[in-house]
């Protein structure tokens, strides 16, 4: 019988963040674009080797935002920069010692950093993380995550306007 031990491991992750905004209540007509961000940081993950399961957790500089078009006006970007920490619930599939699969999902917490005017932006986001990913050599990894807040990420001052940023996640990370 061999024991169970649980396997800590850091690194390093970083990768490109694609938020869209969904718009509700919006006043007139918003033409809106998607805005490209960046994130980096440290990560750390738990594996149970003989299970599969682990945890992986991240706490990363991260930019997210969405670009707008009034209409009859210029465009207009919201930009958010902010800590974000995912901590994700991570089932790895071996596929042999040098490529392995990942299915990962949990909550995600943002806490952003900037004020903009005219745009009621919340300090802190509470969300639902979904992704997936490859593992090479048990030190790279590639993988795919989406973001979902569960509440507005933001109010339009002076109406009744909301809004709600989605973003798509492609990283990389190394684990030392």
């Amino acid at each position: 019988a061999m024991p169970v031990q649980a396997q800590i491991h850091v690194g390093v992750k970083g990768g490109l963040n694609l938020s869209k905004a969904s718009l509700s209540d919006i006043p007139g007509n918003f033409k809106k674009d998607n805005f490209t961000g960046f994130f980096i940081g440290p990560m750390a993950e738990v594996n149970i080797p003989i299970v599969g399961l682990g945890v992986d957790a991240s706490l990363l500089f991260a930019q997210r935002g969405v670009k707008v078009t009034p209409e009859g006006a210029d465009e207009y970007t919201v930009k958010q920069n902010g800590l974000d920490i995912p901590v994700n619930l991570k089932y790895n599939i071996g596929l042999g010692s040098l490529l392995g699969l990942y299915i990962a999902a949990g909550p995600d917490f943002y806490f952003d950093f900037e004020k903009k005017s005219g745009i009621d932006k919340k300090k802190a986001e509470v969300g639902i993380n979904v992704g997936a990913g490859v593992k090479l050599l048990n030190h790279l990894q590639v993988g795919a995550n989406y973001n979902i807040p569960l509440g507005d990420t933001a109010k339009i001052e002076g109406t009744d306007g909301s809004y709600k940023t989605k973003t798509w996640q492609v990283s990389v990370a190394y684990i030392f």
